[in-house]
C-alpha cells in the first residue's frame, strides 16, 4: 500500500459538508441510525459559530477531506486544567487501516502538549467496536479507570 500524502489542520466552514456526510455515515455504520439532515447541519454549523462548543479538525489528502474529529472540552478541577474529548471521529472507509488515525492522534497530542492548559485527551468507544479499541490500546490509551454511563433525550 503506497504512502498517502496527508495533512491535518483545524477545519474551516467550507469543510462542513464533508463533516456532515461523515457524521451521517458514522451514525448509520455504528447504530443504523439515519440522522435528521437539518438538525445535523445546524449542529455542525453551531460548532463553527461558537468555538466554545468545540473545534473540528480534518485530515486532508490532496484537496479531499478524508477524515475528521471534533475536540470538545471538559474542565478538570482535579487537574486545574482542561481535558480534550475526541468526538465524531470518522475516516472514509477506503482510507481506513493506513494508520491515519494514529497520525491524527499524534497531531492532536502535539496540539495538547503545546497548550499548557490542556491536561489530557479522552474518548469513548462503543463496547462492540473492538477494532477501534485495539487501535486505542496500541496508542497507549487506557480504559482502566472509568466507564461511561449516559442518558440521552430522544426527539
Amino acid at each position: 500500500m503506497s504512502e498517502l500524502m496527508v495533512s491535518y489542520r483545524k477545519a474551516v466552514l467550507a469543510d462542513a459538508p464533508s463533516i456532515q456526510s461523515f457524521q451521517q455515515a458514522m451514525a448509520w455504520e455504528t447504530e443504523k441510525l439515519k440522522l435528521d439532515e437539518t438538525t445535523l447541519q445546524k449542529g455542525v454549523h453551531a460548532v463553527f459559530e461558537n468555538s466554545e462548543r468545540g473545534q473540528y479538525h480534518v485530515c486532508v489528502c490532496g484537496a479531499d477531506v478524508i477524515g475528521s474529529l471534533l475536540l470538545t472540552t471538559e474542565w478538570s478541577d482535579w487537574r486545574n486544567g482542561t481535558v480534550w474529548w475526541l468526538h465524531s471521529l470518522y475516516f472514509k472507509p477506503e482510507y481506513r487501516g493506513r494508520g491515519l488515525f494514529s497520525k491524527m492522534y499524534s497531531y492532536v497530542q502535539d496540539l495538547a502538549k503545546a497548550n499548557e492548559n490542556i491536561r489530557g485527551i479522552r474518548l469513548y468507544v462503543d463496547n462492540t467496536n473492538t477494532a477501534a479499541q485495539a487501535v486505542y490500546k496500541k496508542l497507549k490509551m487506557n480504559d482502566e479507570h472509568y466507564r461511561m454511563f449516559e442518558w440521552m433525550k430522544t426527539f
